[in-house]
């Protein structure tokens, strides 16, 4: 007979913000979590069954941290995948699996993948070094970003003219067109192993210029249902195209012409998730586990509008995190406050993440704009 879910051990590559809410759910299901984490604080620490302080991009590490659990998944996707492809040949169950991840880590890589499969992206081209660009093959603007390692608007950078070339990453980058887009759009899919597919309503995310990160997102969208639509479709077809299994954030822009044209893909739960923990009948992270273990999914409508809107540390505090304004924004219905359990603040960082759940989508956009003017991380 085969182990039931609460008999496994669920390891996680990253102690971060996701891996906490991954354990938090996974609580519910009695299941046993084991965490890595190269930081010896991390968020996941005292919630784990198992917390390792140690590299999740050195082979050994991740190889012997593997071998302890049952199934493993991942929080981030800057690991090792050449540990991850060794314990998955000796049999331990590796969601997503590595070759998705492989995939993912190299944008150069993910926008080939687009390419072979018809999903409508910007168009592109690949170049190797800060030279390759002085070569001006492409036409100005243009978005440049690091193939590997870039993430939270790291590694992304305008380059608007020749005069930019100079300060450009001298790496293996990719070259964007630049969009003119209205929305940037996010769905997020699931798939078990069953193949059965699901997704969450299509959301609308605005961003903070400064720091290029989400700062706001609205659930579900306004858009008229024929492009919704066509944004869940294409989720679908590149979760079929790789074949994953777990959830996939798929973001998207609407262009001010009605296309949808495919950003990036991120194989775990993400922060264009966050607010399906009160706004949707199944949060990203309980789908996640579904998906995982191969459970049957569940049901991702929407129960009412929700707002998700990222907690960030504030300029010019470093130190020791105080949350001003806290007791203030609890005082308003429908606000719900998750905190990280990150003890220091630096500017941007992401601390927490609120959600404001109203039935009237008004109220909901202005409650969650006095909540993100009232409560400040400061040190």
């Amino acid at each position: 007979m085969a182990k039931q879910i609460s008999e496994l051990k669920l390891g996680i590559l990253g102690g971060g913000q996701l891996g906490r809410m991954l354990i938090q759910e996974a609580i519910n299901y009695n299941l046993t979590t084991l965490v890595l984490d190269p930081d010896a604080d991390a968020p996941c620490k005292h919630i784990a069954n198992y917390f390792e302080n140690g590299s999740i991009t050195d082979y050994d590490t991740v190889y012997n941290f593997g071998k302890k659990a049952d199934i493993i998944t991942i929080e981030i996707e800057k690991v090792n995948v050449e540990a991850l492809e060794q314990l998955e040949r000796e049999g331990k169950q590796v969601y997503p699996q590595p070759r998705v991840i492989r995939l993912i880590q190299d944008k150069g890589v993910q926008k080939q993948f687009f390419k072979e499969n018809d999903i409508p992206t910007a168009p592109f081209m690949l170049v190797n070094s800060q030279e390759d660009l002085s070569s001006g093959k492409f036409p100005f603007p243009y978005i440049l970003k690091l193939r590997r390692d870039g993430y939270d608007g790291k590694g992304v950078m305008k380059i608007s003219d020749i005069n930019d070339v100079e300060n450009a990453f001298d790496a293996p980058t990719l070259i964007e067109e630049l969009v003119d887009f209205e929305k940037e759009i996010a769905v997020i899919v699931a798939r078990n192993a069953n193949g059965d597919v699901k997704t969450f309503p299509m959301v609308e995310m605005e961003f903070n210029p400064e720091a290029n990160l989400v700062e706001f997102l609205i659930s579900p969208s306004t858009y008229p249902e024929s492009i919704q639509e066509r944004a869940e479709k294409i989720a679908k077809d590149i979760a079929a195209a790789l074949n994953i299994t777990g959830i996939l954030a798929v973001e998207m822009f609407i262009t001010k012409h009605g296309d949808i044209l495919v950003n990036e893909l991120a194989p775990r739960p993400h922060n264009s998730g966050h607010q399906t923990i009160e706004g949707n009948y199944v949060s990203q992270f309980a789908q996640h586990l579904r998906s995982i273990f191969n459970l049957p999914l569940g049901d991702t409508r929407s129960i009412s509008n929700a707002i998700m809107v990222n907690v960030l540390g504030e300029k010019g505090h470093d130190g020791v995190a105080k949350y001003s304004g806290l007791e203030k924004i609890m005082s308003i219905e429908g606000v719900y406050v998750h905190l990280y359990g990150k003890k220091y603040t630096k500017p941007f960082r992401k601390m927490g993440h609120l959600t404001i759940v109203d039935q009237n989508r008004e109220q909901a956009i202005e409650k969650a704009r006095f909540v993100q003017q009232t409560l400040k991380v400061i040190s």
